[in-house]
Order: C-alpha cells, then sequence, then structure tokens
C-alpha cells in the first residue's frame, strides 16, 4: 500500500515521503538525456489535430474551489444559528446569467455577463488519491500524472512550449504568474510541477510571482550599458560551465539551462518587454481589472498573449489555509475570493474578444477539486477528515461553508479556442453527494481537449531514458468533441 492510500499514516509522514519521491525525480531529471519523440522511433511523424486556439490562459483557483459556492448552485439556505450542517448544499444564492439555461452564484455578476462566450463544464472529476494533499492533487492536474512519478513530469505549459515552441521567438513561451515558489507552504511540492521535468530548463516557466513586478523582471540593471550587459552574460556563461556540479548533468541539461538564458538575454534586449510593464497600461483599463495581484495578473497575461506568449497560467495563489483552501470561516473567504476573480476574469474574456484574440486564445478556469460541507474525497473515501470546522449545527458564522475536500465533481469555465459558446455541458447531482452524474471529464480526457485545441495529439509522446511518456497519461486521454464548436 503506498503511505498516500493509508489512512492509519499521519498527513506530515505522507507528504515528508512525497517530499522524498519528488527529489528523487528531479534529481534523476538533471542526469537525463536528451527526450526522443517517440514517432521517431518508427521513423514516421506524430500526425497533430488542426490547432482551433493558438495560445493557452490558465486562470488557476488554487486551493479548491467549491463548485457549489462557484459554478453550480445547489439549494440555498442562509447562515443562521442552528442550522444543520448536512443541510447546507450551496452558502449563496442562484443569480441569472447571459445564458438561460444556465445560473452561477451570486458575487460573479460580472462572469455571468460573459458566460454566452464560453462553455461551463460541470462534471470534471478527481480521482481520489488517498490523504488529500493539495499540491499532490495539483501537480497532478498540471502534469496529467499522479505522483509521485520516477520521471520528472512536465506541465502542460512545458509540453506546449516543447512541442509548440514560442508564437514569438523572443516571449517566453512558458509564464507563470501569481504563485510564489519561496517563503510559503508546501513551496517545494508546488516548485515540483512548475516546471519543464525532463524537457529542461529552456522549456520551464518564467515565473513571475508579482504582476506589478514583472517589468523589474525583464528589465538589466540601471545604469548598465550595452555592451557591459553583453560581456557579464559571457561570464555568466563560463561560470556556469565550471559549477562543481557539473558532473551531476548530463549534456543535454547543460546545454538545455544555457539555451534558456540565451532565450532571456535576448528578452531583456528587446523592445518585447514592454508587454511586462503593466504601468503602461491606461489607468481605466488598468482599473478594470485591478481588484489585487489575481486581477493585475489577468491584465499581465492579456497583454503577454498579445505579444506572442504561447501559455500562461495566472493563479489566485496556494498558500495553505488562505485563498480558496477553505477549512474554515468557508462562507466569508469565497465572497472575497469573488470580488477578487469577478471582474478581471470577465474583463479578460472583453478584451481578448475586442482585440480579436479570442477565437485563437484558449483560457481556462479550473481548480484542483471542489468542496462539501460533510464529505471527505467522496463516498467511500477513506481519507482523512481535514475540516477545522467539525460541526454538526452551526453555531458561530465561520462554521458557515464548505470546507471539506470533495473529488467527486468540480467546475471548469472555457472561452475562447475553438470551444462552443453559451454551452453547458455534464451535470452532478442536486443533492449530497455532488457527484458528476452526466458526462464526467476525468483530468485526462480534459488534457486532451486542451491539447487538441492546441494542435497538440493527446498521443503525443517522448522516450525517457528508455520510457515511453505521454502528453496525456499513458497516451490515453481522449478529447471531448462535444465542447468544440
Amino acid at each position: 500500500m503506498n503511505l498516500f492510500d493509508d489512512p492509519t499514516v499521519p498527513r506530515s509522514i505522507a507528504r515528508r515521503d512525497f517530499l522524498r519521491q519528488l527529489s528523487a525525480a528531479s534529481t534523476a531529471a538533471l542526469a537525463a538525456t536528451a527526450p526522443r519523440p517517440l514517432s521517431a522511433e518508427t521513423g514516421g511523424d506524430m500526425e497533430h489535430p488542426r490547432p482551433t486556439a493558438d495560445a493557452c490562459i490558465l486562470l488557476w483557483m488554487g486551493g479548491g474551489m467549491a463548485a457549489p459556492d462557484t459554478f453550480d448552485p445547489k439549494r440555498y439556505l442562509p447562515y443562521e444559528p442552528g442550522l444543520a450542517v448536512a443541510d447546507m448544499l450551496s452558502t449563496f444564492p442562484a443569480i441569472d446569467t447571459a445564458v438561460d439555461q444556465i445560473k452561477i452564484c451570486e458575487g460573479l455578476e460580472h462572469i455571468a455577463g460573459v458566460i454566452d462566450r464560453g462553455t461551463l463544464i460541470r462534471s470534471h472529476v478527481q480521482p481520489d488519491l488517498g490523504s488529500i494533499l493539495h499540491s499532490r492533487h495539483q501537480y497532478h492536474w498540471h502534469t496529467g500524472y499522479v505522483p509521485p512519478q520516477t520521471v520528472a513530469a512536465p506541465h502542460i505549459g512545458a509540453w506546449m512550449s516543447r512541442v509548440l515552441g514560442p508564437r514569438n521567438e523572443v516571449m517566453p513561451a512558458f509564464i507563470n504568474i501569481g504563485q510564489r515558489l519561496e517563503g510559503v507552504g508546501e513551496s517545494e511540492e508546488l516548485k515540483a510541477f512548475t516546471t519543464a521535468g525532463f524537457f529542461g530548463s529552456e522549456f520551464g516557466p518564467m515565473n513571475l510571482p508579482y504582476p506589478d513586478q514583472a517589468a523589474i523582471s525583464v528589465r538589466p540593471p540601471k545604469g548598465m550599458r550595452s555592451q557591459r550587459f553583453a560581456d557579464r552574460n559571457r561570464l555568466f556563461r563560463r561560470l556556469v560551465d565550471s559549477n562543481p556540479n557539473r558532473e551531476l548533468m548530463s549534456d543535454y541539461q547543460q546545454q538545455s539551462m544555457l539555451r534558456s538564458f540565451d532565450s532571456a538575454y535576448r528578452l531583456l534586449s528587446s523592445d518585447d518587454r514592454k508587454a511586462f510593464d503593466i504601468t503602461l497600461e491606461p489607468k481605466e483599463s488598468f482599473d478594470r481589472y485591478n481588484t489585487g495581484r489575481f486581477g493585475q495578473g489577468c491584465l499581465l497575461a492579456r497583454r503577454l498573449v498579445e505579444s506572442g506568449a504561447r501559455f500562461v497560467e495566472v493563479t489566485t495563489e496556494y498558500v495553505p489555509f488562505l485563498h480558496w483552501d477553505t477549512h474554515n470561516d468557508g462562507h466569508a473567504t469565497v465572497e472575497r475570493m469573488h470580488r477578487e476573480i469577478d471582474r478581471p476574469v470577465a474583463q479578460l474574456i472583453t478584451d481578448l474578444q475586442q482585440r480579436g484574440l479570442l477565437d485563437r486564445t484558449l483560457v481556462i478556469l479550473a481548480s484542483e477539486f471542489s468542496r462539501d460541507a460533510l464529505m471527505e474525497g467522496q463516498p467511500g473515501s477513506n481519507a482523512n477528515d481535514q475540516a477545522t470546522a467539525k460541526v454538526d449545527v452551526l453555531s458561530e458564522m465561520k462554521h458557515y461553508g464548505l470546507h471539506r475536500h470533495f473529488t467527486g465533481g468540480s467546475s471548469v469555465l472555457m472561452f475562447g479556442g475553438g470551444m462552443k459558446q453559451g454551452f453547458l455541458y455534464g451535470a452532478t447531482a442536486p443533492e449530497r453527494p455532488l457527484m458528476a452524474i452526466e458526462n464526467p471529464v476525468t483530468i485526462e480526457d480534459l488534457h486532451a481537449t486542451i491539447m487538441t485545441a492546441m494542435g497538440i495529439s493527446p498521443q503525443t509522446g517522448f522516450d525517457v531514458e528508455g520510457r515511453p511518456f505521454y502528453v496525456t497519461e499513458d497516451g490515453k486521454g481522449k478529447s471531448v468533441g462535444e465542447l468544440f464548436a
């Protein structure tokens, strides 16, 4: 039995084992030789689908966004002392949207106004991974593989970077906005999937935790003349090559890292770096986005895609017990999160459409799983209950909310990139347990759909040290054709 699947193993021990195995995979990746496309093994070329999108923006709701309090409203009962937790499904009432048959939750009025431009999936399902660690489920969602793996699995953005290449040779193909990777809980686990894995550094993300400081990341130091800048770059390459850890890295990984430096050097020497400076945005436009770091991130993502970025992830940021990680005081926290995401998400869709970019830009809003008031995991799960407000009857407002992880049915929004408009797909049960009961969409099939839209076959694979590794787990992901216009 895996430690993660044993309910008697304390969460701290399971987490330590997780970190140990992730570290082993990452170390092995440094010594790996160049991954070879599997199609080359047979002397043929992989047949890729015709793309319906050229760029992709992932709006990541890190921490477990509760579908019944966002995009899949159920029976609503307002807070009152004495309310039984078993009777609590949605803690926000439903509101009308721009599509007659679709209702979402109060607090998302701006998104309600643009629902007619996208597809809402209400039947996304995740496996019950035993001991439910947010970072473990996020690793699974972002790579398509359940960790730990013996291979350092690439992020979906890295797959697009490797298979499709950049849209603009100067712009990074994969950019990650809003997530700190130092100084926050579970940072090592987050680093494990925010990576190009075995593909090498050149296909990894440019990390921009603070959107308002992104311009600094692509600006040479003050007073740095172009010749001095070029000299420093050459010296830095020599220092890297003489690194005492050089023998731990394969030639491929070493060259990949150096190519990533070359790409950064080109960007810092280019006018395209202005796209990173959100202070150049007109004030009226900036203010429509500015609900904080996430809103600014959505603005930055729009500017980057306009300038040729291939894949951009914008996150509300995962930090344990903050943001969507509503183990306590759930209703008040989600109310704040509504305010943080509602206006910028809608503005992003509106701006992309007005600029003629939405048709060829796939925008996805998703989370690692949903939440429930009573159930951890899904029916039959033996996962440890991680809620901090364990009551049967509400006596304080902090008890009002969905405090437990639920993997049986969550919601995903998809806009543009060839998806249908004003379309509702799948359903969850109207009463607990809120399982997906119509057209369930797994992570593998959702990834296959995303990759198909981007013009990448779900069966695309590489030989990694003698092991076949695919863009969807074992190449089995099936694109959901009903979602395409």
